[in-house]
């Protein structure tokens, strides 16, 4: 998605109320929301973690357990999950089941964070352009990465996972 694009302009309280351009949400703050989707080994014992691009406008060089991205004007969350989830990680044919919605509020970036998650055994092929590499991490090392501030992962990706475990985990 690049910074002319329209995104949907969300209220703090999380209602869409118009559409702006990426670019203006990232230069003004606008709250906005985004699709993030933890993808599971089939036993559901690890998670995806991957890397960021140096190019990201967001914590790049970066690791994440979420697959996702900011939804785009007349998109629903759910929508952007699947869209997201083929785009960066060549995932296709899974429903993301929804799980909670984090807020994220560290100005400039004001986000409702619409998590959800799916199970997959298959491939993943990373688009280039979002993702330097990525691997399967177990449940409690990522839980270990999650606690601990100094390590590598984006700060809404930790307090996501971090209310992931408090819920599931």
């Amino acid at each position: 998605m690049g910074g002319d694009e329209l995104v949907a302009k969300y209220d703090p309280r999380g209602a869409v109320v118009g559409s702006v351009s990426r670019a203006e949400v990232r230069a003004e703050g606008h709250w906005h929301a985004a699709a993030v989707v933890l993808v599971r080994s089939p036993d559901g014992e690890q998670v995806y973690v991957h890397l960021r691009s140096p190019d990201k406008d967001v914590f790049p060089s970066a690791y994440d357990c979420w697959a996702g991205g900011v939804v785009a004007a007349g998109e629903t969350p759910a929508e952007c999950a699947g869209r997201e989830l083929a785009e960066e990680l060549g995932i296709h044919g899974v429903s993301p089941v929804p799980l909670f919605t984090l807020v994220y509020d560290r100005p400039p970036i004001r986000c409702h964070n619409f998590a959800f998650e799916v199970r997959w055994g298959g491939p993943i092929i990373h688009q280039p352009e979002e993702i330097v590499g990525g691997d399967w991490m177990p449940l409690p090392e990522l839980r270990a990465w999650a606690d601990d501030p100094t390590s590598p992962l984006v700060p809404d990706g930790r307090l996501g996972i971090q209310e992931w475990f408090r819920r599931y985990g």
